[in-house]
């Protein structure tokens, strides 16, 4: 499920027949949890081993949003912190899209965040005299080349929030298999 922050507040959507997004519009407590991994750590001992990540845990309730500029505005945050510019290139939600659509907030009262990132910790122990490598691998992501939706013709350009996630100024050729 996707989640946006803005402010103090956490943002999530979905289908109203949702049970889970039902559930939470009736004032469920909910804890959103949101983990980035970004290395493995080998150590020298399986004991040792971790990962490196960054992780945050938000307590509250959420509650329905249910103004119709409130929820527009909701859904221009989800898509503008998805892909920055993309809102303003798009066709916006029906009125029959919005009706379908279940967006709820919920104020962050209270939230933990843990980080790791650092090397094993088995430099200073017995294992360190053993010859087997130790340390992390990043793990790095990273967007890749488009694919462009089947059915769009082959003169559409590529939009430009597309061009600025990808660093590019120029078009890209976008035809053939990926």
């Amino acid at each position: 499920m996707l989640v946006a922050r803005v402010g103090d507040k956490l943002y999530i959507h979905g289908s109203r027949a949702s049970r889970a997004l039902r559930t939470l519009a009736d004032g469920a407590a909910a804890c959103v949890t949101v983990t980035i991994v970004d290395g493995l750590v080998l150590a020298r001992s399986v004991f040792e081993h971790s990962v490196n990540y960054e992780s945050v845990m938000a307590f509250g309730r959420f509650t329905p949003v249910t103004g119709a500029p409130q929820r527009v505005a909701a859904l221009e945050a989800f898509t503008e912190k998805l892909l920055p510019g993309r809102w303003g290139e798009v066709r916006g939600p029906s009125s029959r899209e919005l009706k379908a659509t279940a967006i709820l907030a919920m104020p962050i009262v209270e939230a933990s965040v843990k980080r790791r990132g650092r090397p094993p910790d088995d430099d200073h122990t017995a294992d360190a005299a053993a010859a087997i490598w130790a340390g992390v691998i990043p793990i790095v992501t990273s967007y890749g080349a488009p694919v462009a939706s089947p059915g769009l013709p082959a003169d559409v350009p590529l939009a430009g929030s597309v061009q600025r996630l990808l660093g590019q100024s120029a078009e890209l050729d976008l035809g053939g298999d990926p």
